[in-house]
């Protein structure tokens, strides 16, 4: 044997393992897909992968039993403003304290740090008040400010900081000697040479806010300003109980997004941790 033909029967090992090893981690994913295609019944019949009658009606009666569409459209542009607020703020924190010297920087951080042991359980009946007293109750506004300014802001200006600080002081340097301000540094030197970071920091908060459940529950009440959190768990019958054919069809329709963006952006998510991890 040849030792292409070696390193391709290696390849073809390691392949096959893990596909072994993803099994179960893959197949509660299909089962739910195919349970979406099944009426309550058959799921808790006599189990199957495959459904014995595709039931294409389930994801129609979804979007009949609630208004479903907004609250998809909910989700998305929530998440996606979360997002970009996110981006913008970690990334200028983040080179700040990189970056500018300044009394009490450190003290600072580790204020920062300390926030992120705190549970959210912990601040959602001081939150509930502060956002009470601002007139923002059964309104997106608590979802869209809490996750940006609370311990996930944190979290992602953390992650900034630590890739700033691998940066090149010559790129700074050389960007002062151009005239830029240190708004322009950031701006055209720090943000273009950051995307990995930028890309984790995104998909991070993209998920964090689209799974969000707790802030959702306690501030929104009108069913039309549900994010899909609480879309999913209101398919429910006259007497409480899940209808279960529905959660699942809509639970499959839920992680589309989480998909493509994920697959979009796993390598940069994979690279940003392994070159901030170990910085600074």
């Amino acid at each position: 044997m040849t030792q292409g033909q070696l390193d391709r029967l290696k390849r073809a090992m390691w392949v096959l393992s893990l596909s072994i090893l993803a099994i179960p981690f893959v197949f509660p994913f299909l089962w739910m897909v195919s349970s979406g295609f099944k009426s309550a019944t058959e799921i808790f019949g006599q189990p199957s992968l495959v459904p014995r009658i595709w039931r294409w009606t389930n994801f129609v009666e979804v979007f009949e039993y609630q208004p479903f569409a907004q609250q998809y459209f909910n989700s998305l542009y929530i998440a996606g403003l979360v997002t970009v607020l996110t981006l913008i703020l970690s990334s200028l924190a983040g080179y700040a304290l990189a970056r500018m010297r300044f009394a009490g920087a450190g003290l600072l951080m580790l204020f920062l740090v300390s926030a992120l042991m705190v549970p959210e359980e912990v601040t959602i009946i001081p939150n509930f008040f502060l956002m009470r007293w601002l007139g923002l109750m059964d309104t997106h506004g608590p979802l869209v400010l809490l996750p940006v300014f609370g311990p996930h802001g944190v979290m992602a200006t953390f992650l900034m900081r630590q890739y700033f600080v691998a940066l090149p002081k010559e790129l700074e340097e050389a960007g002062r000697m151009d005239g830029l301000s240190r708004l322009g540094i950031w701006w055209k030197i720090a943000l273009p040479m950051s995307r990995p970071a930028l890309a984790a920091v995104a998909i991070i908060t993209f998920l964090f806010s689209w799974n969000l459940f707790l802030e959702p529950l306690v501030f929104i009440s009108s069913l039309e300003k549900f994010t899909l959190p609480l879309a999913l768990a209101n398919f429910t019958d006259a007497y409480g109980l899940p209808l279960w054919h529905l959660q699942l069809a809509a639970t499959s329709l839920a992680v589309v997004p989480i998909l493509i963006v994920y697959l979009i952006a796993q390598r940069q998510i994979i690279e940003s941790f392994a070159m901030s991890g170990v910085k600074g």
